[in-house]
């Protein structure tokens, strides 16, 4: 008798296909794919659980969404000084990123790198929820399910893309043949429109899963765990076997590993007793000890600068103004010093408070006559990279705790922290606080 399965006109009318692509397809089932989906037995599996989960992903994701484009900001996209810098009508809104609260960037780098790490299980639970269907055949029953098909595609491909490139970066582990900023960033915005697309289609399945499961189901032991009743998107195992675990235990599992993940995290968005328990932090958890005693992400000897560069010989050029005036240290230690406790953030997830002491840059301007800057070049003694060299906002620069810092928790700058000055701005992610500093241009000009 025909039917959906052999390419008649149930199965024509039932899935939207041409019969002849419809026959065509039947005829070239890959070999074991009836198998395979038949050897997904677990009773767990069903429209309620993977509902929990993606409930989870839908209230959490778009905050990591939010908080990367956040950073992306924070770093200047106006003076293409952001990566990538040529994003074309991805590019986002020109903005003043602004300097206070001064833990704006700590905060919201810090929340991108957690809970990311954190839903790392969340992920895989939900992909191990739907994973039967993606042996189904045909891979797709009408051309609507085609457009649904590809858009998963995109969604699981694009959240496993942005959580692997992700963590190497973290730990600076660039194992991978391309820039990752520029991957990132355009994997992100695939990612996105593939999450905005699947949550249009399968929202309202989702909200209907949570309704109709009594929540005695959800806390039924192992013994008394029973597969969910069959569900028009095929997610109950067709031949369940006995349950393993109970959906409780399941949702307990996965909620325990992403709180172990975050307590192994977090410590390296944080001060004090929680940085002993980051053993995720890219830099270690011993940075040495002494009032520089905290991490370094690139040492002097990496950045190419050498005593030479930095010993009694250094200068430091101020222009601005039609005015040009060279200082040395001691010149800037004469000056008024101002002291600010201000933490700097880097991109990688870690950040630290520390107490900072040297010129306000304001008052650096004021030194060439410029009272009203609409931004500072700050340039390197660091040979060669990407980030020798910076520009600075106009509140940065007239920020009163924006500082050319000199000395921090009361000692000299170590060289690996910018000896013998460098820039730190409230809020500002930590790269473009720039090291070892040679030249500061106040423009006037926009």
């Amino acid at each position: 008798m025909p039917g959906k399965d052999d390419g008649g006109p149930a199965g024509e009318r039932e899935y939207g296909f041409p019969a002849p692509l419809w026959r065509a397809l039947a005829r070239h089932r890959p070999p074991g794919a009836g198998r395979v989906t038949r050897s997904w037995r677990s009773p767990l599996r069903g429209p309620w659980l993977t509902s929990v989960y993606g409930a989870v992903l839908l209230a959490t994701l778009p905050l990591v969404i939010l908080t990367g484009l956040l950073d992306y900001l924070a770093y200047g996209p106006q003076f293409d000084q952001a990566f990538p810098r040529g994003v074309g009508w991805l590019r986002l809104p020109q903005v003043d990123w602004p300097t206070r609260p001064s833990w704006l960037f700590r905060v919201t780098q810090g929340l991108h790198v957690t809970l990311g790490i954190m839903l790392i299980p969340v992920v895989l639970a939900k992909l191990w929820s739907v994973i039967p269907k993606l042996f189904d055949w045909p891979p797709a029953r009408s051309p609507a399910q085609v457009l649904e098909r590809l858009s998963l595609l995109l969604l699981v491909g694009g959240v496993l893309f942005e959580i692997a490139t992700g963590l190497l970066n973290i730990q600076y582990a660039y194992v991978f043949n391309f820039d990752f900023y520029t991957a990132h960033y355009f994997g992100a915005w695939v990612f996105t429109a593939a999450l905005v697309a699947h949550v249009s289609l399968k929202l309202p399945r989702m909200l209907s899963a949570l309704r109709t499961r009594p929540a005695a189901g959800a806390r039924a032991d192992t013994a008394t765990t029973r597969p969910e009743p069959p569900d028009p998107d095929g997610l109950v195992a067709p031949q369940p076997g006995p349950a393993t675990v109970s959906r409780r235990g399941a949702v307990a599992l996965v909620g325990g590993g992403a709180l172990l993940l975050g307590a192994l995290t977090v410590g390296q968005s944080l001060d004090g007793p929680l940085r002993r328990t980051a053993l995720l932090l890219p830099r270690g958890q011993d940075p040495g000890d002494g009032p520089n005693g905290f991490p370094v992400n690139r040492s002097a000897a990496a950045a190419g600068v050498t005593a030479a560069d930095t010993g009694p010989g250094w200068r430091l050029a101020l222009r601005g103004g039609g005015r040009e005036v060279t200082v040395d240290r001691p010149d800037l230690l004469a000056m008024a010093q101002h002291t600010a406790r201000l933490p700097i953030a880097c991109v990688e997830g870690w950040s630290t408070l520390q107490t900072w002491t040297g010129v306000r840059l304001r008052d650096l301007a004021a030194l060439l006559g410029v009272t009203d800057p609409t931004s500072a070049q700050v340039r390197s003694l660091e040979r060669g990279g990407l980030f020798n060299q910076a520009v600075l906002q106009a509140n940065q620069v007239l920020d009163g705790d924006s500082l050319l810092a000199l000395r921090v928790n009361g000692a000299d700058l170590s060289a690996d922290h910018g000896y013998p000055a460098r820039i730190i701005v409230p809020a500002l992610p930590g790269v473009h606080c720039t090291k070892w500093v040679a030249a500061i241009d106040f423009r006037t000009d926009g």
